[in-house]
């Protein structure tokens, strides 16, 4: 099943012990590597990868495995696993890159980064998970465990996936939604979704003391899945010596519900960090026309 929503960019493989890992490519300039989170597809950042693209940079999105293009059947999925696929495929792309993670992207991101810090050369954490939740505990992992249980994953998360996106929807909520479930219904891939679901952020929150690549923190101000997501972004961005922009009106998914505002900020934060395209100037205007409305902390 093609990924339709992804991009334009035809899709490519990458093969990894247990299977393959779908991505495209588009643009030319320094690597950006764009990596969704559990149950999303590589096309959550169908909005924001054009236009890093034209800002001038080689812009790849990659579908976890189990999910998207992505081939089923590992042995393993989460976010060490998912990190190890990110290290496999800068390799492949024999170039260091900034890597983009939503969500649980982020915690495999940060793995990555502190497992071969010389292809990681920035982190952009959008919505991250890198560090275990305070509420986590044995029984609501249980409870998780149950509702993400193959026979109903698919229902679940049809119904649970606008609350994640609190404030703005994409223009094309509905249409993407049903392109997600869809993707879930194929055989194996919902077994696959569930065991994702079951990974945990401790590998993550270990390596955030190894991490010396620079790093922006970008949050939806209405994300729910932190209690007080201002506070989490912050807490992170101290831990790595980074910085945070909030997104207005977003909430798990910014790079989809405000890619403008996503876009501009991650622009000027890889030009303030020496990362920029070369022959782009105003990071928010030049290339991409884009004009910078994220809210720095």
């Amino acid at each position: 099943m093609t990924n339709r929503h992804s991009t334009d960019a035809a899709t490519q493989y990458l093969t990894v012990p247990g299977g393959t890992i779908a991505f495209d490519e588009r643009g030319s300039g320094p690597l950006l590597l764009l990596v969704p989170g559990m149950g999303d597809l590589r096309s959550a950042y169908r909005f924001l990868a054009p236009a890093l693209a034209a800002a001038g940079y080689r812009v790849v999105t990659t579908d976890l495995r189990g999910h998207g293009d992505s081939s089923v059947g590992f042995d393993s999925y989460g976010d060490a696993a998912t990190a190890s696929d990110i290290t496999a495929l800068l390799r492949q792309l024999d170039a260091p890159a900034v890597v983009v993670g939503n969500s649980m992207g982020a915690g495999a991101a940060v793995i990555a980064a502190a497992e071969t810090p010389e292809l990681v050369a920035g982190l952009v954490l959008v919505g991250p998970f890198v560090r275990e939740p305070a509420s986590a505990n044995p029984l609501l992992k249980f409870v998780m465990r149950i509702l993400m249980a193959r026979p109903w994953a698919a229902a679940v998360w049809k119904g649970y996936l606008p609350k994640l996106y609190a404030g703005a929807k994409p223009r094309d909520f509905a249409e993407y939604r049903d392109a997600v479930i869809a993707a879930l219904h194929r055989p194996g891939y919902a077994r696959a979704f569930s065991e994702t679901t079951r990974t945990d952020h401790l590998t993550a929150g270990e390596s955030l003391a190894s991490i010396t690549a620079p790093t922006l923190v970008v949050m939806g101000t209405n994300d729910p899945d932190f209690p007080d997501p201002q506070a989490e972004a912050d807490w992170i961005s101290a831990a790595l010596g980074g910085t945070t922009v909030m997104i207005d009106d977003a909430g798990h998914y910014p790079q989809s519900q405000q890619p403008e505002q996503t876009a501009a900020a991650i622009l000027e934060f890889l030009s303030a960090s020496g990362l920029g395209a070369s022959g782009v100037g105003d990071p928010g205007r030049d290339a991409s026309g884009l004009n910078p409305k994220g809210h720095r902390a």
